[in-house]
């Protein structure tokens, strides 16, 4: 079941009041996992069973995705806001220093919490910001085409196509190597994420010009890339091992974008290891 908490943070016009969705199950080290743009906390329930077994697991929805409001008036959605707003939110929960696993803009932010001190260890799977300039032009351009298509889409299609393994592959074989895998519901609940994220477009823009070039000094890093990734291309991986000379890199086999669904044993043991 998910749950809502909401707490205050500085801006530069004074305190606001951010509300986050999440769900929270298992028992053990508490573990946060963080979602890519357009998507939801549900990316991860593959995974999920297989995590809360040894981790008392904490799945987000981002502000501005899932069930999670946009951030309020004064507070950007860039990464420089997002990780003290993620630093507010555990505090919201009594949790200290939590591992944190994340996939795309979600890698890039778990990242950024180990940078500061906030993740006792850090999961990036395809993490964004290891791109050249035009890999970045193509990612942001696809993931354009993906919410104009989304929008453009009347329901009744999204559900047509999400009950056959070719639909369901036109509507997520971008980010999944394995779009059969997915069930109906699941794609139709992700097709509509994507097409009501308030947070789409000011998250994009924000990324326009985001790299990661430095070091995460002091915790576990693992960099995990999927061999089939066609929006990041797992030679990024490459780039993110140089800037984190320390990191495990983890070649996922067959994996895509979002690995999470193509290869779940995979991606919890590369997880559960990371924050042992």
């Amino acid at each position: 079941m998910a749950s809502t908490v909401s707490f205050t943070v500085d801006s530069p016009q004074g305190l606001r009041t951010v509300e986050v969705s999440y769900e929270r199950t298992g028992a053990g080290a508490p573990l946060v996992l963080l979602h890519g743009i357009g998507h939801h906390r549900q990316a991860w329930d593959p995974v999920l069973r297989i995590l809360a077994a040894e981790r008392d697991v904490i799945a987000v929805d981002l502000p501005g995705f899932g069930a999670s409001p946009a951030l309020p008036h004064g507070l950007a959605h860039d990464r420089r806001t997002m990780v003290p707003v993620l630093g507010s939110f555990f505090e919201a929960l009594g949790v200290v220093r939590p591992h944190v696993a994340g996939n795309s803009l979600g890698g890039l932010l778990a990242l950024e919490l180990g940078r500061e001190g906030l993740a006792r260890s850090v999961t990036a799977l395809s993490p964004a910001g290891f791109w050249t300039p035009s890999e970045r032009r193509y990612a942001f351009g696809v993931l354009r085409a993906m919410r104009g298509a989304a929008l453009a889409m009347p329901m009744p299609l999204i559900e047509r196509l999400s009950r056959s393994s070719p639909g369901r592959a036109a509507l997520t074989s971008t980010i999944y190597a394995r779009p059969g895998r997915r069930s109906p519901a699941a794609v139709v609940s992700e097709t509509v994420a994507l097409r009501e994220a308030t947070g789409f477009r000011q998250t994009l823009e924000a990324g326009s010009g985001v790299t990661f070039a430095d070091d995460v000094p002091g915790v576990p890093v693992s960099i995990a890339w999927g061999s089939k990734d066609r929006l990041l291309p797992r030679r990024q991986g490459v780039r993110a091992g140089r800037a984190i000379p320390r990191a495990r890199l983890v070649r996922l086999p067959g994996c895509g974008h979002v690995p999470m669904n193509d290869d779940p044993a995979a991606v919890a043991r590369v997880v559960l290891d990371t924050s042992r």
